[in-house]
């Protein structure tokens, strides 16, 4: 039965939802709702341009850009991390002006979403030219004086000096050596996986010794093949990681995201092996008792 402005019982519900919670806390989000793409369009409006210092197109999961410039063929794709969820791990995760480490930052946007949000943030990466660009796309946005701190090196090296303790973890963990991110000897995606995942586990349990008590930590990951094409179970590596950290395996949330250019991949993919081409990455979220 719909009202007189034609909306059912269900759709009210929903609404009434969002507006309490800012989208509905269930197990998926779909990032391919018209109502998503229009509140990450206006995120993108403050001129957060997280293809400042990206050379290329990482794992491509995310929205790209091209997505939010008209569909320009001739402008490179740049996967680019999605607001919204930031948002709202931080709204629903994160105490009211919390402090939020990220040992691998990558691109400005979730340091620059939590100082506009009234957090404070502290980001790790590898790369000397994403941390410069991330400061500038900082600076053009934020005031002076409310500014995320992001470290430039190894995050398994630096975290031991670090002396503050923080209300949150989040991030998005390179995916082993499925895209190459730099040629520095120390970046995950130059390693074998088994190596990866030793110095991977060495990174969580020292930001883990970081977090509060009665905190939560938060990884949005996808799966990883090998060579051969075969999942390796990064997801399942990732939640053994924290666990092994005395943290609590608290929630899953599938990201749902534009088919995009998975159209293309299939054929290819599935005619030959069957593999399924997934559009999707997991947002694991874990508790510090």
């Amino acid at each position: 039965m719909k009202d007189i402005f034609g909306n059912t019982v269900e759709e009210k519900l929903n609404n009434s939802l969002r507006e309490r919670y800012k989208e509905i806390p269930v197990s998926i989000f779909d990032t391919t709702r018209i109502e998503w793409i229009n509140k990450k369009r206006k995120w993108y409006e403050l001129g957060i341009k997280s293809e400042l210092g990206r050379d290329n197109d990482l794992l491509g999961f995310s929205k790209t850009l091209n997505d939010f410039q008209g569909g320009d063929k001739n402008k490179k794709s740049i996967s680019i991390f999605d607001p919204i969820v930031c948002e709202l791990m931080y709204s629903w995760y994160c105490k009211d002006r919390g402090s939020i480490l990220d040992p691998f930052s990558g691109g400005g946007v979730r340091g620059i979403v939590a100082h506009h949000l009234g957090y404070k943030y502290t980001g790790i990466d590898l790369s000397e030219n994403q941390i410069n660009a991330n400061r500038y796309n900082a600076i053009d946005i934020l005031p002076i004086n409310n500014q995320p701190n992001w470290y430039n090196g190894d995050s398994e090296k630096l975290l031991n000096d670090f002396k503050s303790n923080f209300d949150m973890i989040f991030s998005c963990p390179p995916y082993s050596f499925l895209e190459k991110y730099s040629n520095h000897e120390d970046d995950l995606s130059n390693m074998t996986y088994e190596k990866f995942i030793i110095k991977y586990n060495s990174i969580i349990q020292k930001s883990c010794s970081l977090l509060k008590e009665k905190s939560f930590a938060i990884f949005v990951v996808g799966e990883v093949r090998d060579k051969k094409g075969w999942y390796l179970d990064f997801i399942g590596d990732t939640k053994r990681a924290f666990m092994n950290c005395g943290l609590k395996f608290h929630s899953e949330i599938i990201l749902k995201n534009n088919i995009g250019s998975a159209c293309i991949r299939i054929p290819g993919t599935f005619d030959r092996n069957r593999k399924i081409t997934k559009i999707h990455q997991n947002i694991l979220i874990f508790y510090k008792e």
